[in-house]
């Protein structure tokens, strides 16, 4: 699927199917090329003097990497992350590559998939006033939207922290505690993966500050996105922090719980070790012992184990081991 865009005079949207005519993408101020084939991508590359970025150098986390400055135009590597709460498993964080071809009079990006996120910018730039009439102008707004996407993510991901917090109470089922620990690791797994991205965006932003084709005010701009990820990057260290606390709180309460058991079988096995100890002595095999033809050695004997065993118990309770 191939879109092109046009936001002044008026909007203007086509959607194409291979082949697309040249006057039409030569109109259009945005080119967004959605699972492209090898045949478009070729297309693209050879009408414009443009070459899209690798699959290798799409995956190298190096500033140098995700943003390359050609003859004529410039190449972005970023990643769209989107975060779904629908799925029965949990939460899960959708992440593709998003490639940006910013040239003088046009900008074009490549993905592989439908995106919330540019589907939001593209209504966002329909009332924008004025509307945008260059690359940079739809650049600048496509990064603010991965910016407040990644905002939405944090705000999320701390509530769903928050929940958590709240069913460390019900510890006490080993299905509910295998059932926490494992989705305290999902989270602390998402918000690594989200971190990534951020930082991503951020050597992205410090490169592109430096760029000629930006007026003061667009220099603003960046800058206040900038402070912005430094912002999200914060919250994500308190969020992984606060996990990081629920395991501990939760390791604690197992702990808790299994120290409480161990104790009851403690309290058991010393409970019964005098009337262990009687029952052995009167369970030897000699030919004297002066109870053993006794009319009450019987009761005797039961009699010995049971107070031995009741001053165990109120031994213990005594010290306020029970």
């Amino acid at each position: 699927m191939i879109r092109t865009y046009r936001f002044a005079p008026a909007y203007i949207q086509h959607k194409w199917t291979p082949p697309v005519p040249e006057e039409a993408l030569q109109e259009a101020l945005w080119i967004d090329l959605e699972n492209p084939s090898p045949e478009v991508t070729a297309q693209i590359e050879a009408l414009y003097e443009v070459r899209f970025p690798s699959s290798q150098e799409e995956a190298e986390i190096e500033a140098s990497s995700r943003y390359q400055v050609e003859d004529d135009y410039v190449r972005i590597s970023l990643r769209l992350l989107e975060l779904s709460t629908s799925d029965q498993n949990g939460p899960q964080l959708q992440e593709q590559s998003l490639s940006i071809l910013w040239l003088p009079n046009k900008l074009i990006t490549l993905r592989k998939h439908q995106t919330r996120i540019l589907a939001d910018l593209v209504r966002r730039l329909k009332t924008a006033t004025p509307p945008p009439r260059t690359p940079h102008h739809i650049l600048l707004a496509l990064l603010e939207q991965i910016v407040d996407t990644d905002a939405d993510h944090v705000e999320l991901l701390s509530q769903l922290i928050y929940r958590l917090s709240t069913e460390i109470k019900n510890f006490s089922d080993a299905d509910v505690q295998q059932s926490i620990v494992l989705r305290i690791q999902a989270l602390q797994e998402l918000i690594i993966r989200l971190r990534e991205g951020l930082f991503d965006i951020q050597r992205v932003l410090s490169l592109l500050i430096r760029s000629q084709n930006f007026t003061e005010d667009n220099r603003e701009t960046i800058r206040i996105l900038l402070k912005d990820i430094s912002s999200l990057i914060d919250h994500t260290n308190f969020a992984f922090q606060r996990l990081e606390a629920l395991q501990n709180t939760l390791l604690s309460l197992i702990n808790i719980d299994q120290n409480r058991i161990i104790k009851i079988f403690t309290v058991i096995t010393v409970v019964f070790m005098p009337p262990t100890l009687i029952a052995s002595v009167y369970g030897m095999n000699f030919d004297f012992m002066p109870e053993l033809h006794w009319k009450y050695g019987y009761l005797f004997a039961w009699f010995i184990i049971i107070i031995s065993s009741l001053i165990t118990l109120w031994y213990f309770r005594w010290r306020r081991w029970l």
